[in-house]
């Protein structure tokens, strides 16, 4: 058994299947001998509506994941450039290939008997968000494993068709006079723009990071509750048979009580009969006696 392969199948399943099949592939593992990938497969947390719904995007439509994929590179690179008419084109085709896979999502979902409500959509809509945002979370989605959604990260335009970002071709600051007389202060305050816009993408990252790092320890809780439960779901099933058992012997010994009386009842009446019997014999052989003594005189 592969844990990779058996990951890939198991963030395939609707939420509902995902918990049965999980702790079926790890209870085969352990019966294999495996105990170490029964304990990895066991700690695979079940993901939610809209995690499962970002991974059947990537599983059921390839070719506009990628589509999505390639243009969150290309508007990374636009923002890093600050290409304000790249990033409006960009935009653009950004609101519209979003908007298209969240109605998939929504078919997807529909399909498989599970319709998502307004909050998972939101969910994925930020999912897809991050994934046009950061590398890192683009990497994740294109896996089609997540088990929660990506949150949108913070200074990136949104799906929803949100505007470009700095502009800096156009746009003036107070006193744009000033600006238009030193040369320096237009490359000065887009690089300032850059610094802020990369403190806040790291900011972003930093708490994106520290969110997994909760739901890692959260799933780790969620195992170990779960192997509790199981455990003491077995015990409790050992306790019934023993109880069950139990039952049986107090059953058999009460059988066995009244067998033993009933023997020996049997026994006393045998032993009565049997006393009666030689009282009655003692008579007979007396009687014979008097009779024969009785004959030899004559009597």
């Amino acid at each position: 058994m592969d844990l990779d392969a058996i990951t890939d199948e198991l963030y395939g399943l609707p939420p509902g299947d995902f918990t049965a099949m999980r702790n079926a592939r790890a209870q085969a593992a352990r019966a294999a001998g495996d105990r170490e990938l029964a304990e990895q497969i066991r700690r695979l947390r079940r993901p939610t509506l809209a995690a499962w719904a970002g991974n059947l995007l990537v599983r059921r439509q390839p070719e506009e994941a990628e589509r999505l994929l390639r243009l969150g590179e290309a508007l990374r690179q636009a923002h890093r450039d600050l290409d304000g008419g790249q990033l409006k084109e960009l935009s653009a085709r950004q609101h519209e290939l979003a908007f298209a896979l969240s109605r998939h999502a929504d078919q997807l979902t529909a399909e498989a008997g599970h319709r998502i409500g307004e909050d998972a959509r939101r969910e994925v809509q930020d999912t897809l968000h991050a994934v046009l945002a950061d590398p890192e979370a683009a990497d994740r989605w294109a896996r089609g494993r997540l088990a929660r959604p990506l949150g949108a990260p913070v200074g990136f335009p949104a799906p929803s068709g949100g505007r470009p970002g700095p502009r800096p071709a156009s746009r003036r600051p107070a006193g744009g006079a000033a600006e238009a007389a030193d040369p320096e202060a237009a490359p000065t305050r887009r690089r300032e723009q850059e610094e802020r816009l990369q403190r806040a993408r790291q900011q972003a990252a930093d708490a994106e990071r520290e969110l997994r790092d909760r739901q890692d320890e959260l799933a780790v809780a969620e195992e170990e509750l779960s192997r509790a439960e199981g455990e003491r779901h077995q015990v409790e099933e050992r306790a019934a048979e023993l109880s069950r058992q139990l039952k049986d012997a107090e059953r058999g010994k009460r059988r066995n009580r009244e067998t033993a009386r009933a023997a020996r009842d049997r026994a006393r009446q045998a032993e009565r009969d049997l006393r009666e019997a030689r009282r009655r014999a003692e008579d007979t052989a007396a009687h014979a006696r008097d009779l024969a003594g009785r004959t030899r005189h004559g009597v």
